[in-house]
């Protein structure tokens, strides 16, 4: 499927070497205030080739709207928005189009569908989550009117960690992670990670890391039993994301070495308002939010597409064979994540708000 959400229902179209790729947000509520430059300055933070550990790549990613906006603010009826590939090289491709690559999805998905774009891996690139980027944008600013913030960074890549923050805090870190080329919130860990990433991409490797996001201002009451989830729809959103391998709530793997009496979140009142002591659930009880912090992480796995020699498989021949990949690949796959994992965490959010009728009266 590529249709994703209920109300706030998102399709995505397009493929990594074709014309472009785009999206239609459709559920959007009316009057919204959203303008051009808000969806650009998201995808600005996503667009590939801006720094020495990203691909070479360069594509601006400018967002054209076709519909659903008009004089600064939202219709109500579908949002159509098409951003053209240009810097398109599909040329190292040709060798590769009968050879599947290791790692990647081009052998699965010719299994399925038989017929596939072999051009940079078709609907099944990373490129494909410029689109979600899009439509995340509009999610964001609808997020805003109901209190709720989004934010994401690079925690850990090629086993380096940042220092532990307060989540609470981790809005003061906005500035930083974004001017950070690795998205992270420690510029000394930062360097350390940069050249990680450098000396992986000189010896044709690749490095992957841990994606933390939390979700600020999120009200009591976000999800719905049973099979919809709000942790549950979240982890489907995030899993559907290129090369992301696995997804941990709150404590996440640690409980398992955690006793009841030490993994439970005592409640407490805070402001007149009921809350937990401690987070260990990552804000999200029995599937539904309680009003704490949400806070996930995000396991990516390194970049499939290395220049190291390969083993693969000729589909013509049927027979066994070595691949080395040329080409434009980001080195290590995980600050170019960090607004994806933000996009689609504000789609699941904002459709579970609608969903609750937490809808503003004034938008």
């Amino acid at each position: 499927m590529n249709t994703f959400g209920r109300i706030f229902r998102v399709t995505t179209y397009g493929e990594s070497h074709g014309p472009g790729l785009g999206s239609i947000v459709d559920g959007c509520p009316s009057g919204l205030e959203l303008t051009r430059e808000e969806i650009q300055s998201e995808l600005n933070r996503r667009r590939p080739g801006k720094t020495c550990v990203e691909t070479e790549r360069k594509e601006p990613d400018r967002v054209e709207i076709l519909s659903g906006i008009f004089e600064g603010r939202t219709l109500g009826t579908p949002i159509s928005m098409l951003i053209r590939n240009a810097d398109v090289d599909s040329s190292k491709y040709e060798a590769l189009r009968d050879i599947p690559r290791p790692g990647h999805g081009d052998l699965t998905w010719r299994e399925k569908f038989h017929w596939v774009d072999w051009r940079g891996g078709g609907r099944a690139s990373g490129r494909e989550t410029v689109a979600r980027v899009a439509a995340g944008a509009v999610a964001k600013k609808l997020l805003r009117r109901f209190g709720i913030e989004v934010i994401a960074y690079s925690k850990e890549i090629a086993g380096i960690k940042t220092a532990e923050i307060e989540i609470e805090e981790v809005r003061r870190f906005r500035k930083i992670i974004d001017s950070s080329p690795v998205k992270t919130i420690d510029p000394r860990r930062g360097r350390e990670m940069e050249k990680a990433i450098l000396d992986a991409k000189n010896e044709k490797d690749s490095v992957g890391g841990v994606i933390e996001a939390i979700a600020l201002g999120a009200p009591p009451g976000l999800g719905e039993p049973v099979f919809d989830k709000l942790d549950a729809d979240l982890a489907k959103a995030l899993m559907s994301i290129p090369a992301v391998k696995g997804i941990e709530i709150g404590r996440g793997f640690e409980l398992a070495k955690m006793k009841g009496s030490e993994a439970n979140d005592p409640f407490v009142m805070k402001n007149e308002r009921i809350r937990t002591r401690t987070n260990n659930c990552g804000g999200i009880l029995g599937g539904i939010s309680n009003g704490m912090p949400i806070i996930l992480r995000v396991v990516i796995k390194p970049t499939s597409s290395i220049g190291r020699k390969q083993g693969s498989v000729d589909l013509k021949r049927m027979e066994e064979t070595s691949i080395e990949i040329e080409g434009r690949h980001d080195p290590c796959i995980v600050p170019r994540a960090v607004p994806v994992v933000e996009a689609m965490i504000s789609l699941v959010l904002a459709d579970h708000s609608l969903i609750s009728g937490f809808i503003p009266r004034k938008l």
